[in-house]
């Protein structure tokens, strides 16, 4: 039987773990904060993580929409959601991964657009992704009916949504198309481990741009463990070779040099799941002083849904759903976002922007 050593499952963003701004800058003075300092993590990434090959690309468009958005006004918020893939084979076969879905991250990117920001959403390949994710469950050609066309226009009919099968669909597809025109949403994909880095740290990069009005929130829950890529077999691991024992290196704690030298400025926000409801301040407030960013979100596996502390050197707020609330259907990302955004200007109007 094989043993997969040294291996656990992250839950929650350990690695990495609306209002607007009264202040508006122009293209060249964001440009002038555009220099992030070098980090010791920088050469690791470089050496042990393969570099997507679009990184440049994507930090550019980042760039320029952290850049358009501060200018006119908005707080710029990159979200990261979703799990990471660990490949245990550079030509990739078998994997680990954990269940995170992308729930939060996608459900808080509407209410923070609501709130006035613009979105990075640094998400996982196929996890839920905003408006899209409430009908996730189900069918769509369910909800779908094709209405022909007369003679030779037979193939070329009308599809026509059955909304009772889709409820809102109507006010979430024209919110959807509000926030597209309106170029509030960036998605940017990202698969395995590797990649997630490498766009987290160019996102870093490209946010330290426009300084306190760019917002860190780190949902993804990212692995613990990853293999080198210089320890990589190219191909398939072969069961024929009989049992298999993996030891994995720890993943780089990113936080440290995104909070002090690739975005120094800017408001960062972590999250902390556990299960053990008895340790989790103590969690939270240990990181605060290790890595000294603003704000964790703290939750505990079971109540994940319904409660959450979200944690500051100076407070602590519960934020809880009642029973109503719940029947109500109201999101508890909902409010997450607004004691964020209160934080953020106020974080904001103290740096002087």
């Amino acid at each position: 039987m094989r043993k997969l050593s040294s291996i656990r499952k992250c839950r929650s963003c350990c690695c990495c773990s609306g209002a607007e701004a009264d202040c508006l800058r122009t293209t060249s003075e964001y440009k002038v904060m555009a220099e992030p300092r070098m980090s010791s993590i920088d050469g690791k990434l470089a050496e042990e993580f393969a570099v997507p090959s679009h990184v440049e690309e994507v930090k550019e468009k980042m760039t320029a929409f952290a850049t358009l958005h501060a200018a006119a006004g908005r707080g710029v918020v990159l979200i990261t959601s979703g799990g990471t893939k660990v490949p245990l084979e550079s030509r990739t076969v078998r994997f680990l991964d954990n269940f995170s879905s992308g729930r939060r991250g996608s459900c808080s990117a509407e209410y923070f657009i609501d709130s006035g920001y613009a979105v990075i959403f640094l998400h996982r390949h196929r996890s839920l992704y905003p408006y899209t994710r409430m009908f996730s469950t189900m069918n769509m050609l369910d909800a779908l009916t094709f209405r022909s066309g007369e003679g030779a226009a037979r193939d070329s009919g009308d599809v026509v949504v059955n909304q009772q099968v889709l409820p809102n669909i109507a006010k979430v597809l024209k919110r959807y198309q509000e926030v597209k025109e309106g170029g509030l949403l960036l998605p940017i994909e990202f698969s395995t481990l590797s990649e997630y880095l490498h766009l987290l740290k160019a996102a870093a990069q490209s946010l330290n741009t426009i300084g306190a009005k760019a917002m860190f929130y780190l949902a993804a829950a990212v692995s613990d463990f990853y293999i080198p890529a210089s320890e990589m077999p190219e191909h398939k691991i072969q069961s024929s070779n009989g049992p298999l024992q993996l030891s994995l290196n720890m993943v780089p704690k990113i936080l440290s040099p995104l909070v002090k030298d690739w975005a120094p400025q800017a408001f960062v926000i972590s999250f902390k799941l556990e299960t053990d409801a008895t340790i989790l301040l103590d969690k939270a407030r240990r990181a605060l002083d290790t890595y000294r960013h603003q704000a964790v979100v703290a939750n505990v596996l079971d109540s994940r849904r319904g409660y959450v502390v979200v944690v500051t050197r100076e407070s602590k707020a519960e934020l809880i759903l009642s029973e109503q609330d719940m029947r109500n259907e109201v999101d508890i990302e909902e409010r997450i976002v607004s004691n964020l955004t209160l934080a953020h200007n106020k974080f904001i109007s103290q740096q002087g922007g």
